[in-house]
């Protein structure tokens, strides 16, 4: 396991013990506000408030609860700000505990909503109640292709509906493309286009400051859910990869994920983490050489977790399934294995 150096020790703590961190000054006009998550391992997502002569920015927002508007208002003003000072929202990627409070912020400070066009463009078939119907039933097909027993298909493929209503729908005001600078003023913030994890995802790198606001893209400890589903790229793992490779040349001093807690070694732990990927992807290539065909479902089941399959909740289970197809199909993309179409899919060695 790849040891980073936490910026923050008290963070640290606070994420190793179960425990809440303190709202943490990171430094001068710079904030970490610990906004609370509703029964999810993470507990918390970290919103960063950027000091502003006239207000303050924001890079990511929480869910949408009553407990977590309240804490990040309770956090903002020990920065010394209330709600309605806050001018922009830069959110990283459109999954609720990152965007799903957005638009109530902009409702109370009329704050503009900064996105990816890649994120944007999904919003309407995830979060809309006329659309999301049709996202279910591809999601459905998918699964069934993996190989997923009939007796809990239905259920994994509408497992991610009891999230969306931590959602306040929000068109962006302001679409954000990869190298754009931001305009803050005292601030010379540039995003990363990173997809992967979602195909919209940003990072943002403030090179004077030698900060990476690095969203879910690289955390000190996990590695961030990516794979295939009916709103990713066609080989998201691919992308996940290149966009690794991309934020590593940055010289920055400090990494601020949007979990966990703070730290310092970005090129290690990027490291790090394309190894995981690589014995992953070793690990998949042995199991289907082994089978000789053999559906993703029966894959996943057999690999090794952080936990006994048997007590993997279906939600999880649903994105260990499509976690698993994202590397089977980087192995096709490289001809290492091939697959059989049919419902569902059977996989072989190349």
């Amino acid at each position: 396991m790849s040891v980073v150096t936490p910026a923050s020790e008290a963070q640290r703590e606070a994420w190793r013990s179960g425990g809440f961190p303190e709202v943490e000054r990171v430094r001068p006009g710079l904030w970490s506000i610990p906004v609370p998550l509703p029964a999810i391992p993470l507990r918390y997502v970290l919103v960063y408030a950027l000091e502003l002569p006239d207000g303050v920015a924001i890079v990511d927002a929480g869910w949408n609860t009553d407990e977590a508007y309240d804490a990040l208002a309770a956090g903002l003003k020990v920065a010394g700000f209330e709600m309605t000072d806050v001018k922009a929202v830069l959110v990283t990627h459109i999954h609720p505990d990152h965007y799903g409070l957005a638009g109530r912020i902009r409702e109370v400070s009329g704050a503009w909503i900064g996105l990816h066009p890649a994120d944007s463009r999904l919003l309407r078939d995830r979060y809309d109640d006329d659309a999301v119907d049709t996202l279910v039933a591809q999601e459905r097909t998918l699964l069934l292709r993996s190989g997923v027993p009939q007796a809990t298909l239905d259920e994994l493929a509408g497992a991610s509906m009891m999230i969306r209503h931590y959602v306040t729908m929000a068109k962006p005001d302001r679409l954000i493309e990869d190298g754009d600078r931001l305009g803050l003023p005292g601030w010379d913030l540039q995003a990363i286009w990173t997809p992967g994890h979602s195909p919209g995802h940003l990072c943002f790198v403030e090179r004077e400051r030698r900060l990476l606001f690095s969203g879910d893209h690289v955390l000190a400890k996990i590695t961030p859910i990516v794979a295939v589903h009916p709103q990713s790229a066609p080989n998201p793992l691919a992308d996940y990869l290149d966009a690794l490779a991309a934020v590593r040349k940055f010289d920055v001093e400090e990494v601020l994920p949007a979990h966990e807690y703070r730290f310092l070694e970005l090129a290690e732990r990027v490291d790090h983490v394309m190894a995981h990927h690589e014995e992953r992807l070793a690990e998949i290539e042995a199991a289907v050489a082994a089978a000789g065909g053999i559906t993703c479902w029966d894959t996943a089941t057999g690999l090794t977790w952080s936990r006994p399959w048997e007590t993997i909740p279906s939600f999880m289970r649903r994105a260990a399934n499509n976690e698993t197809l994202a590397h089977l199909v980087w192995l096709e993309a490289r001809d290492r294995l091939r697959r059989v179409p049919g419902e569902p899919d059977l996989w072989y060695p190349a």
